[in-house]
C-alpha cells in the first residue's frame, strides 16, 4: 500500500464529495423537488459554469485512462479520439442550439421528450428513452474502471473502497442533483489540466525529450506481428479510423447526458460560446493521448492484465508520491462528475418517459422529481453491480455496444429537428432494422488479443461481407446506414399508403412548420445575452 499516496487521494476525495452535498444549498432554488430544478439545475447556468460541466461530462475518467491504453496496445488508432472531438462541436451547434430552443419553449428535459411532442408517438420515444438508458449504463460503469485502476496501483484491493466512493457519490447526487457535478466540475478540470500539463514537461524530460519517447513506441509496434499497430494508419485501418471518429461524434451529444448539461444552460448564447470553447479540451485530450507512448518509453508495464491502469502506473512510476497522489485524485474525481450526470440524465428519461407516461400520468412535478431521484440510485447500483459481476475487458466492449446503440437515435432525434419527413412508423422500422444489424455486426467481431470470439471491438471487416479486403470500418456506421435506409423506405410506404400520423387520423401538434415556431423563432433571433 503506497501511504502517502493514498492519504493525499483521500483528501481530496473527501473535499470534492463535501462539495457535492454542499451543492444543494449553492444556487438554491425556491424549491428542489422538481426536475427543472434537481435534474437541469433550474435550466439557468451561464457560460463559465457550462463550460466545465459540459467538458467535466464529456471528458471522463474511462476518457483519461483508456485512450492512453489504447494508443499504448495500438498505436496510431487511438488517436481517433482527437479528430471526433474536433469537428463535433461545429457539426452539432447548430443542432444543439435549436434543441435547446424547443426544449425551453416546450418544457422539454429529455431527447425522448423532443420525439413525443414531435412526432406523437410514445413507442418512439418510449424506444428512444430505453435506448438511451440502456447506452448510458455501461458508460456509468466504465467510470468505475478507472476509479478501480487507481486503488490498484495504491495497493488497494477488494470492492469495498469502490463501495464507499460509490456510495458517497449516490448521495449526494440523491441530494443536490445537477449542481453537484457542476459545482465539483470546478475542482476536477482544474486538476486534470495540472496533471497533464506536469505530465507533458515532466515525465518527457525524465525519458530523453519526446523524440526518444516515438522512437520507443515505434521500436515496440515494430517488433509486433499484429498488422494493425503501430504510429501511423496503414491502408487496412484508414478507413476504420475516419469511420469511428465521425461515427463517435454524431453519437457524442446523441448521449442524454450530453444532451442534460445543454438544455442546463441559461441561454441560446451559452451553447454557441460552449460549442467554440470546448475544442481546448481537444488539446487536452491529445495530450492525455501521448501518455501512451510515454509509457512504452517508461517501460511500464500493466497489472495482471489490466491496460487500464497503465497511466496509473506511469504516473506511480514517474512522479514523486505525493503528487501521483494528486493525479490518483484527478482521476477519482473525473469518475464523480461524469457518472452523476449520466445517472441524473438516464433517471430523467425513466421519470419522464416511463413513470409519467405509463405508471402515473397525473404525476405531480414532486413526485416526478423523486421518481427520478430513485431512478438515478438504481442505476448506480447497476452500474456498481456490471463492475463487480463482469470482467472489466468485457465492460469495455459493452462501452462499444452502447456507443452503436446510442447512433440509432440520430434519424429521430437529430434529422427530426429540421424535417417532418419521416413518418414515425419508419422511424421506428429504422431504429428496429439499425439495432439489429448493429449487433448482428458487433457479434462478428473477433479479438484473438483479448481472447473473445465475439463482441471483440467495433473494427467490422469488410470481408465477412463478400470483399476481397482486409479494410476495416466502424460497426456502428454501417448499423446507421441499415436504419437511415429502412426509415426511408418505410416512410415512403406510409405516405403512400396514407397512413395517420396521429392517433386521430391528424398530425400531431406541429412544433416545427417549415419557417418555425414563432416561439422557437423569436428566441433564436433575440436570444437575451448570458
Amino acid at each position: 500500500m503506497k501511504t502517502t499516496e493514498i492519504v493525499i487521494f483521500t483528501l481530496l476525495f473527501l473535499v470534492v464529495s463535501g462539495m457535492g452535498f454542499v451543492a444543494a444549498r449553492w444556487r438554491r432554488p425556491k424549491d428542489l423537488a422538481t426536475l427543472d430544478e434537481w435534474g437541469l439545475g433550474g435550466r439557468s447556468f451561464g457560460s463559465w459554469i457550462t463550460w466545465f460541466l459540459i467538458g467535466g461530462d464529456l471528458y471522463t475518467a474511462y476518457t483519461f485512462v483508456a485512450v492512453p491504453a489504447l494508443i499504448f496496445g495500438a498505436g496510431a488508432m487511438g488517436f481517433y479520439a482527437v479528430p471526433y472531438t474536433v469537428v463535433v462541436y461545429p457539426m452539432v451547434m447548430l443542432v444543439l442550439v435549436r434543441l435547446w430552443s424547443v426544449s425551453h419553449v416546450h418544457n422539454l428535459v429529455t431527447p425522448a421528450d423532443f420525439v413525443r411532442v414531435r412526432f406523437g408517438s410514445p413507442t418512439l420515444a418510449l424506444l428512444v428513452a430505453i435506448t438511451g438508458i440502456v447506452a448510458t449504463m455501461p458508460y456509468i460503469a466504465l467510470q468505475l474502471v478507472g476509479i478501480e485502476a487507481v486503488l490498484k496501483t495504491m495497493g488497494l484491493t477488494g470492492d469495498l473502497p469502490l463501495i464507499i466512493a460509490f456510495a458517497i457519490l449516490a448521495a449526494y447526487t440523491y441530494q443536490s442533483g445537477l449542481r453537484a457535478p457542476a459545482l465539483i466540475a470546478f475542482v476536477k478540470d482544474s486538476l486534470i489540466y495540472l496533471v497533464i500539463l506536469v505530465a507533458i514537461i515532466y515525465i518527457p524530460a525524465k525519458l530523453g525529450g519526446m523524440g526518444s519517447v516515438f522512437d520507443a513506441a515505434k521500436a515496440k509496434f515494430d517488433a509486433t506481428p499484429a498488422p494493425g499497430d503501430g504510429t501511423l494508419l496503414n491502408a487496412n485501418n484508414q478507413l476504420q479510423y475516419v469511420t469511428l471518429a465521425f461515427g463517435s461524434a454524431l453519437a457524442l451529444f446523441l448521449y442524454p447526458h450530453s444532451v442534460t448539461g445543454i438544455l442546463a444552460s441559461r441561454n441560446r448564447n451559452v451553447i454557441k460560446r460552449n460549442m467554440s470553447a470546448l475544442p481546448a479540451y481537444s488539446l487536452l485530450l491529445g495530450l492525455i493521448a501521448l501518455l501512451g507512448y510515454m509509457a512504452i518509453a517508461a517501460g511500464v508495464t500493466p497489472i495482471g492484465k489490466d491496460n487500464n491502469t497503465i497511466v496509473p502506473q506511469l504516473f506511480d512510476k514517474m512522479f514523486p508520491d505525493w503528487f501521483a497522489g494528486v493525479a490518483f485524485a484527478a482521476v477519482g474525481i473525473g469518475a464523480l462528475v461524469p457518472a452523476a450526470i449520466m445517472s441524473i440524465a438516464a433517471a430523467n428519461l425513466f421519470a419522464r418517459n416511463i413513470y409519467r407516461e405509463y405508471f402515473n400520468r397525473n404525476a405531480s412535478a414532486a413526485q416526478e422529481a423523486t421518481a427520478s431521484k430513485i431512478a438515478s440510485l438504481v442505476v448506480k447500483v447497476g452500474a456498481v453491480l456490471c463492475i463487480l459481476l463482469i470482467d472489466p475487458q468485457f465492460s469495455i466492449d459493452l462501452q462499444l455496444i452502447g456507443g452503436v446503440i446510442i447512433l440509432q437515435t440520430l434519424p429521430s432525434v437529430g434529422l427530426g429537428l429540421y424535417t417532418r419527413w419521416f413518418h414515425r412508423g419508419g422511424l421506428i422500422a429504422g431504429w428496429a432494422a439499425g439495432m439489429a444489424a448493429g449487433m448482428l455486426l458487433l457479434y462478428n467481431i473477433a479479438n484473438p488479443a483479448t481472447n473473445h470470439d465475439h463482441f471483440g471491438g467495433s473494427a467490422f471487416p469488410l470481408s465477412q461481407l463478400g470483399f476481397d479486403t482486409k479494410i476495416t470500418v466502424y460497426a456502428g456506421f454501417l448499423a446507421l446506414i441499415v436504419n437511415l435506409v429502412v426509415a426511408v423506405l418505410g416512410t415512403v410506404v406510409a405516405r403512400a399508403l396514407k397512413s395517420a400520423d396521429g392517433p386521430d387520423g391528424t398530425r400531431p401538434e406541429d412544433y416545427f412548420a417549415d419557417k418555425g415556431d414563432p416561439r422557437v423563432h423569436e428566441l433564436e433571433t433575440t436570444a437575451p445575452a448570458a
